[in-house]
């Protein structure tokens, strides 16, 4: 007569399942990341500037392309070129509900001076007073010596 032996439970986690939906997420999360940046990609010249603290109000940001294309962080479409009129009467809705607005301009290092001055004019003339300038900021010592 043979023995019995009787089998031992395994008490051990099947962990497949869970990587199978790590994975997945990861996934959705690499496709979908992307797509929450929005905004016009710009070449930021690079200067050695002093940051403005931006953190208490939204600021209105009119970026500037290279090619002279203008369009605005506020209102419908936030990556689509705007006429002059179009930007001009956006920053001034925005700046009557929001007089302490900061603004700001950001211009692509590689288009015109002439397409960021055009800009910053229409900006004033939407009743901002104060109009900065946004750039990359480089390392004072490096900008010195002309690296």
């Amino acid at each position: 007569m043979g023995r019995r032996h009787k089998r031992r439970l395994a008490a051990e986690i099947n962990v497949v399942p869970y990587i199978d939906v790590m994975l997945v997420l990861l996934i959705i999360f690499m496709v979908t990341a992307p797509l929450l940046t929005t905004g016009v990609n710009v070449n930021l010249p690079q200067a050695p500037a002093k940051v403005m603290d931006m953190a208490d109000d939204d600021p209105i940001v009119l970026t500037v392309t290279a090619d002279g294309d203008m369009s605005l962080n506020v209102g419908e479409s936030t990556d689509q070129p705007l006429t002059p009129d179009e930007v001009t009467n956006t920053v001034a809705k925005v700046l009557n509900a929001r007089p302490d607005a900061p603004v700001a301009v950001r211009g692509d290092g590689e288009g015109t001076y002439a397409s960021v001055v055009r800009g910053m004019v229409l900006l004033q003339q939407a009743g901002a007073e104060h109009v900065g300038l946004i750039t990359d900021n480089v390392d004072r010592d490096k900008a010195r010596s002309g690296r």
